[in-house]
């Protein structure tokens, strides 16, 4: 598994872990069942502390996107349908509120964000 971190990303190196690997797991990179390294093994391959690694993984089980299993190690958890349109449902309205904000602080019309988005989820774009 491959995690690149990144000092300038400004994000906590945990949540860096955390959404590379919901973005593995939402792309099929890794499928349910899948064993995700263990933490010290992950800390020692990306140089960073078991204790940020735990709190990725804490995040991850939380989540519903991995199994931890005493004795048997993590495992990527069955997700549900709407489990998963949920969680990128929630991406898509991080990427419009940050639309929104670009816009209404450009003058951009409303309406012109509508047609935007309209060709964009159309694929005519």
């Amino acid at each position: 598994m491959e995690i690149i971190i990144s000092s300038n990303a400004g994000k906590p190196i945990y949540e860096q872990i955390t959404s590379q690997i919901k973005a593995m797991i939402m792309s099929g990179k890794l499928q349910t069942g899948d064993p995700i390294p263990s933490m010290r093994s992950l800390a020692r391959s990306i140089h960073v502390s078991v204790i940020t690694v735990q709190k990725a993984y804490e995040d991850l089980q939380r989540d519903g996107f991995i199994e931890t299993t005493v004795g048997r190690g993590s495992f990527v958890s069955a997700l549900n349908k709407d489990f998963f349109q949920e969680e990128q449902q929630r991406q898509a309205e991080e990427h419009l509120q940050q639309a929104a904000d670009i816009a209404r602080m450009s003058g951009i019309p409303l309406s012109k964000m509508i047609e935007l988005l309209t060709m964009f989820y159309e694929g005519e774009a």
